[in-house]
């Protein structure tokens, strides 16, 4: 195979000229390195929905009509296993008054200052149920008692079904305008925790809600950032000193993975892109990826050195031999991770483009920066001290002489494994976003366990008239609708007007419980609705559940931890509910796990389709580079398979696919060609340069990119083995998956792909 002429007088020019060469690499970095000044960071769930999200379209509108529910909930557990003591109630009432001071909290709820309404003659009086905690009789005690557990708005919402945990939630509005404001929030909420805590000895605190939540997403990158890259940077540079032993090759590849990563994050700065917790993990990729052009150049260099070349002609020889299959894989990686772009979710998108962009710079650097480079340094090597050649040698002998029963194990191997490929579930629960070392996940676990939950569905059903909602017909059919919501299994509490309605009802007819039902006129309705209103304090109106003009009522649905596809059932029942007793009510439901529920569904649609474009594209690149139809074919085989295999053993171990590993398809497929190009590139070398047959052609190739091949793997599985230690499991998750798929490329590319070219190509 000959390269363009043009290579062979860049490589010849860049020996002459290394100085020159590492002249204009540092202007270009001087150039791009400034944009890292330009990053920001966002760390709020809400990045991984696009502006045209439907699901998210709908929530805003909720958000818009209503009081925003983004909240911090404090989970109260006292040692004595109930929450109506003295004691207690004491602590739940001072952090209810402090939680008012949190940074932009708007509303404090709690089973403390819970508006309850008492008759009293022909007057309603609405005050705290809980006065003043301080001086509290056993009899007003068990009054307190009664009324929260005995209050549909209360239990599993404020207070357990038992009253041994209570919550107090702090509804909090973020101006959105930087992502300190979020850490600023948690940790004001956990000094006020601790400061109770310590004022109350024996009673526990947790601390979960959506603030806690994207507050965790953050302290996940903060912790990966502070442990998994230094470990990857560890394991990186021992893997190129024992592989390559020379210092001055491994000091080369760690400037160019530096350079790689600083210029990428530069673009994505001067591009105006912004940081995500998914994005972040952008330059622990770039870093494998950049290796695998670095170490090919750099062993054919030290190879043909250890053969006795000068430093000269092996930079030369290397670069002529590597240009093309460097250029080639770049160009396929580059192709897979932009293949992220049929993402549903931006931070994917983001994540397939920055990536992309490292590999571009990678690619460029490998050609330029480091043959200049390794041209200065005083390299030296051992003669004839070539590590892994003879066992590259004897694997070779080994594969040509089994050949027969090496295609047929692996063919029932991997027909094996992908039967179990369909038993994976779309399951994306996003509180298992964090695993269970997280102080988020903790919380809520116990949360889920023994309250009510992080779990929501909202909807809002529309009458398309001011004062709607207090007709008796409206009131009667959302009655009923919560009636049958409630008793769905899924359904933990359902936070309505209507219970509302009724107490209210039951106050202006003495407290006679037989009166615990509906208005029956809607000027009633209106009538108690505003008087109610009235005597409410400040800060606790109804605006979290009726909008403005009284055309609406929003409804809070607590769920158990259920799956994406439960929840997106519950979904359907809902909507065919209200279609069917419902018909004049305009419905829009929505909440932020529903919205994961469906970008999870539609991600790996997308996602489907983004592999097949970019499985098309690899296929015509590798076809047009190999000038072979049949080179071209044979290559897919063990590109395609190994992302099978992978996801049958992925059943196996875990069983659950989220947003996630609904990536990993495309962003492995330009990877794992990578090996599959220099393996058949050299191959095809050695048949149209020596005139070799077959044997000969595998024997040759396995010595000159052998050891490369299990090099580079090493590295690229390394790397997504540390991403796999990430507290985050979107990220965790993916590094597994990827570091399974490569795994099982690798060995395909050693024990299938040398059996089908010879199989194959036997001309």
């Amino acid at each position: 195979m000959k390269n363009a002429g043009w290579v062979v007088k860049w490589s010849r020019w860049l020996s002459m000229h290394p100085w020159q060469v590492l002249g204009l690499i540092a202007m270009l970095l001087a150039a791009i390195i400034p944009g890292l000044s330009q990053l920001d960071f966002k760390n709020d769930y809400r990045v991984y929905f696009g502006q045209n999200n439907p699901e998210l379209q709908a929530y805003d509108s909720i958000q818009k009509d209503y009081n925003k529910n983004d909240n911090i909930l404090f989970i109260v557990e006292p040692s004595d296993a109930s929450v109506f003591t003295v004691s207690t109630l004491q602590a739940i009432a001072e952090l209810t008054q402090k939680a008012w001071q949190l940074p932009y909290s708007t509303r404090v709820d709690s089973i403390t200052n819970f508006q309850h309404t008492v008759a009293q003659g022909d007057d309603l009086l609405v005050g705290d149920l809980v006065s003043d905690s301080k001086e509290l009789t056993e009899a007003e005690l068990g009054v307190i008692k009664r009324v929260a557990l005995n209050e549909p708005l209360l239990v599993n919402r404020l207070v357990s079904e038992s009253g041994h945990v209570a919550g107090v939630n702090v509804t909090v509005q973020l101006p959105a305008e930087q992502a300190f404001e979020i850490i600023e929030v948690a940790n004001k909420a956990r000094q006020l925790a601790a400061e109770i805590a310590t004022k109350y000895p024996g009673t526990k605190f947790y601390l979960s809600g959506m603030v806690m939540m994207n507050n965790a997403f953050s302290e996940s990158v903060i912790h990966d950032n502070r442990t998994l890259v230094p470990a990857m940077c560890a394991i990186l540079i021992v893997v190129l000193m024992l592989c390559l032993r020379s210092i001055y090759a491994v000091v080369t590849v760690v400037s160019l993975i530096i350079f790689s990563i600083g210029m990428a994050l530069g673009m994505t700065g001067w591009l105006g892109w912004f940081l995500t917790p998914t994005s972040i993990i952008a330059p622990t990729i770039i870093m494998t990826m950049a290796v695998a052009d670095c170490v090919h150049l750099l062993v054919t260099q030290l190879h043909l050195m250890r053969r006795g070349a000068s430093k000269r002609m092996a930079i030369r020889e290397s670069l002529r031999i590597n240009f093309q299959p460097v250029l080639l894989t770049s160009l396929t990686t580059a192709i897979g991770f932009l293949s992220m772009n049929f993402s549903d979710a931006p931070p994917f998108r983001d994540l397939g483009n920055i990536v992309a962009v490292g590999v571009f710079w990678a690619w460029l650097l490998s050609c330029t920066f480091l043959p200049a480079l390794m041209m200065i340094l005083p390299v030296g090597v051992r003669v004839n001290g070539e590590l892994g050649a003879a066992v590259m040698t004897e694997l070779a002998n080994w594969v040509i002489r089994h050949r027969k029963p090496l295609l047929m194990v692996n063919a029932l191997l991997a027909a094996v494994l992908i039967s179990f490929a369909p038993f994976n579930e779309l399951n994306d629960e996003f509180v298992k976003y964090f695993d269970q070392t997280v102080e988020f996940r903790q919380s809520t676990d116990f949360l889920n366990s023994n309250m009510g939950g992080i779990y929501t569905i909202e909807l809002s059903l529309h009458t398309g008239n001011d004062g709607g909602i207090n007709e008796p017909k409206y009131l009667r059919q959302l009655s009923g609708f919560v009636d049958w919501v409630k008793g769905q299994p899924e359904v933990k509490h359902v936070n309505t007007i209507t219970d509302t309605f009724k107490r209210l009802n039951m106050n202006m007819h003495q407290d006679r419980h037989e009166w615990y039902k509906l208005p029956y006129r809607r000027e009633l309705a209106a009538q108690y609705l505003l008087l109610y209103e009235m005597s409410l304090p400040y800060g606790l109106d109804l605006n979290d559940q009726v909008n403005i003009d009284k055309s609406s009522v929003r409804i809070t649905v607590t769920l158990d931890s259920i799956s994406t596809n439960q929840m997106l059932a519950l979904e359907r029942r809902m909507r065919d509910w209200v279609k069917l007793n419902m018909p004049a009510v305009v419905a829009d439901i929505a909440s932020p796990i529903l919205m994961f529920a469906h970008i999870g569904q539609r991600n790996i649609i997308r996602m489907v389709a983004g592999t097949l474009v970019a499985l098309v594209l690899i296929s015509v690149i590798l076809i047009l580079a190999f000038r072979s139809l049949k080179l071209g074919l044979i290559s897919l085989i063990p590109n395609l398979v190994p992302a099978g295999i992978a996801f049958g053993i992925w059943a196996l171990i875990d069983g659950s696919i989220g947003l996630g590993l609904s990536v990993v398809t495309g962003m492995t497929l330009g990877i794992v060609v990578d090996d599959t190009v220099h393996f058949i590139s050299k191959y095809k070398r050695a048949r149209v340069e020596k005139g070799f047959d077959s044997e000969q052609a595998i024997r040759y190739a396995f010595s000159t990119v052998g050891v490369a091949m299990w090099i580079t793997s090493a590295v690229l599985v390394s790397g997504f083995v540390v991403l796999g230690f990430s507290h985050f499991t979107m990220s965790s998750g993916m590094g597994l998956m990827t570091a399974i798929t490569i795994t099982v490329a690798f060995f395909m590319d050693l024990l299938l792909l040398p059996v089908l070219l010879m199989s194959l190509e036997k001309k």
